[in-house]
């Protein structure tokens, strides 16, 4: 454990000053998201209001308000740059610098985004979380947190994190093939928002679909952690879910590392 902190807590706190650093871009990309929820917010009342009903497939409109601000911040703390990262590196050659340290390559990576989300959960998810509970007390006129089904979503995030890491991994190799992810990257962020419950709730999708892409990965990513926040899991599906999340979150890994042994010897740095 000493040896891990030596070696790999620098890159914590790289990754701590790195955010930090760049306060107004932080900002302005927080509030963006904020200002996408509300945007979101009016568009389903608008769909409610003109649905005649109250409910929508076992959702209220107070439901879908929770939906929005809980999955919006999930994704905040469970997404990874990773990819990003190794494609620039890759591009501009200082990934050369990053192979011939004394440390592992990946883990590296993850140290640096662990600094990251430090500061993410610190002035984003906690404000936001007590920001959603408010609102269900305003208009619930109970407190509805339930520490059970919080402490099981912060479990279930802390295996969407995980596997967002890994997945984003294997496809940041990629580079190593094609030597600029960009245009990937926007499409595979597209569809990651869409197939994990980030737009529109799988709830809503027709059943067979629903049950296809409750079984993908995607859904582990977001939809999973909010719905067991919300408390629309009973005890067998938050189970199966959980377990569910632990097989994708290994298959990455495993995939990663096989990638990784077949990816390096490609390596042609282009910058340096």
């Amino acid at each position: 454990m000493h040896k891990v902190k030596k070696l790999y807590f620098p890159f914590t706190r790289a990754g701590i000053q790195e955010l930090l650093a760049y306060r107004m871009n932080f900002l302005c990309f927080f509030f963006g998201e904020l200002f996408y929820c509300f945007v979101m917010y009016y568009v389903w009342k608008a769909v409610f209001e003109s649905s005649g009903s109250g409910t929508f497939m076992d959702f209220s409109m107070n439901d879908m308000v929770v939906y929005l601000f809980i999955s919006n911040v999930t994704g905040f703390i469970t997404s990874s740059n990773v990819c990003e990262q190794v494609g620039d590196e890759i591009k501009d050659g200082s990934i050369s610098m990053r192979l011939i340290k004394p440390v592992n390559c990946n883990l590296s990576y993850l140290f640096k985004e662990l600094g990251q989300l430090v500061v993410l959960l610190t002035l984003i998810f906690v404000p936001m979380v007590l920001g959603v509970e408010i609102y269900r007390y305003c208009v619930n006129g109970f407190i509805m947190f339930n520490i059970v089904n919080f402490l099981l979503y912060l479990l279930s995030a802390s295996f969407a994190y995980l596997i967002s890491f890994y997945l984003n991994l294997c496809f940041g190799f990629m580079a190593f093939f094609v030597k600029n992810l960009w245009g990937f990257n926007i499409l595979k962020k597209s569809l990651i928002k869409f197939l994990s419950g980030a737009v529109i709730p799988l709830a809503f999708m027709p059943n067979i679909i629903k049950q296809i892409l409750e079984l993908m990965p995607f859904a582990s990513l977001s939809y999973t952690p909010v719905m067991i926040y919300m408390g629309k899991y009973d005890t067998q599906q938050i189970v199966f879910n959980i377990l569910l999340q632990l097989f994708w979150l290994m298959f990455f890994y495993v995939l990663s590392k096989l990638i990784w042994k077949k990816a390096i010897k490609y390596l042609c740095v282009q910058g340096g």
